[in-house]
């Protein structure tokens, strides 16, 4: 069996655009894969297409050898945008393999290590605190078992010192309406700087969070040493990272608890199991970072099904998404994803119906200071 072709597709998805690659084989076997470079499609297509080259009449199940050739074969190592095109590629060459043997991916990763998935979803935080707490209490009775919500702003606008002192009280709402039996989760998304983030950390430790997630921005990893002196909640952090090397000195250090690998992002199934194998030796459980389509929601779920150190899986868009050009996907009940029986991912996909909803220009939000500085969204 050979790769015959590699094709991308840019799909706008109502609010945003996703983007799907599939990999034909001269077999008739084809894999499908997914981007995590979000606003940035087009570049992430041009990339992919620029490795055509390199991956058609190859074998499509070497894949740590097409890996190694995709990342490093350009000499410059890869990075955001190639690390988002290998990602893709990736993970349609797992989709094959499962398919050619007509098992499904968990099988390939080691087999399941438990029968279903647990999963979070997510809350609007920007309003009120009974709003958050009405949200949250439908979400439970509708089967989750954890909930998570973003730390306030207000419209365009984020004040660090205003946000973690409504982020203090929704924690505190949310603890007492809820109980101790739901986890709570609350992404900080990179927009606080060291002594916000401590206060904030510290303030809500008595409400018992599963994590914080992102509390500090992401380009320099050893601020996180700083952070955790002074901490004691549970971190969650790693969607931003785009290799392994980006994990190491928050694993080594032991400076997170939960790793927020991003299958689409960090260099596809190859990659990221081997950052949860390293994850393991240090008791970092994986919290799969996962916003996006129904690719990798699949691809996401065979990690979590196949890995001992599994935590809980975003899930903020129940499978049936895209229903036109995934009529096949993966299921998901009482706050769990299920796994899969059908070979590879579990996916079909419809390319005709991809190309009918073609890319549209977008862009990221973005948020200011009250003085009108950037800051993170």
């Amino acid at each position: 069996m050979r790769i015959s072709d590699v094709k991308v597709f840019p799909v706008w998805g109502g609010n945003r655009n996703y983007l799907f690659v599939k990999v034909e084989t001269d077999e008739g076997i084809y894999g499908i894969g997914e981007s995590g470079l979000t606003w940035c499609e087009l570049a992430v297509r041009e990339i992919v297409l620029a490795l055509r080259d390199r991956l058609v009449g190859q074998d499509p199940t070497r894949r740590e050898h097409l890996w190694q050739v995709m990342f490093r074969g350009g000499f410059f190592p890869g990075a955001h945008a190639l690390s988002a095109a290998v990602s893709a590629i990736d993970i349609a060459l797992w989709d094959i393999h499962g398919k050619a043997l007509g098992v499904p991916v968990y099988e390939l990763l080691g087999g399941r290590c438990r029968d279903k998935v647990v999963c979070y979803t997510h809350c609007g935080g920007d309003g009120p605190s009974e709003e958050l707490v009405g949200q949250a209490q439908g979400r439970v009775e509708d089967g989750w078992k954890f909930i998570r919500w973003g730390l306030p702003h207000e419209g365009e606008v984020l004040e660090p010192t205003r946000a973690v002192r409504k982020g203090i009280a929704q924690f505190q709402s949310l603890r007492e309406a809820l109980g101790d039996d739901v986890e709570l989760i609350c992404d900080v998304h990179t927009r606080l700087d060291p002594p916000e983030a401590i206060a904030f950390c510290r303030a809500v430790e008595s409400f018992r969070p599963y994590f914080i997630e992102d509390p500090l921005r992401s380009e320099n990893k050893s601020s996180y040493r700083m952070l955790r002196q002074h901490v004691a909640v549970p971190l969650g952090v790693g969607e931003h990272f785009t290799s392994k090397w980006e994990f190491r000195e928050l694993i080594e250090e032991d400076l997170i608890n939960y790793a927020r690998v991003d299958l689409c992002l960090v260099g596809g199934l190859t990659e990221a199991r081997k950052v949860a194998g390293w994850c393991e030796t240090h008791y970092i459980d994986l919290a799969p970072h996962n916003p996006l389509g129904p690719v990798s929601t699949a691809a996401c779920l065979h990690l979590s099904l196949a890995s001992s150190n599994f935590a809980v899986q975003e899930l903020p868009i129940l499978p049936g998404m895209l229903p036109e050009i995934f009529p096949v996907q993966v299921e998901w009940k009482e706050g769990y994803l299920l796994p899969p029986g059908r070979p590879g991912l579990g996916l079909e996909f419809d390319e005709d119906a991809a190309k009918r909803l073609p890319y549209r220009p977008a862009r990221g939000h973005t948020l200011q200071r009250v003085d009108g500085s950037f800051t993170n969204w």
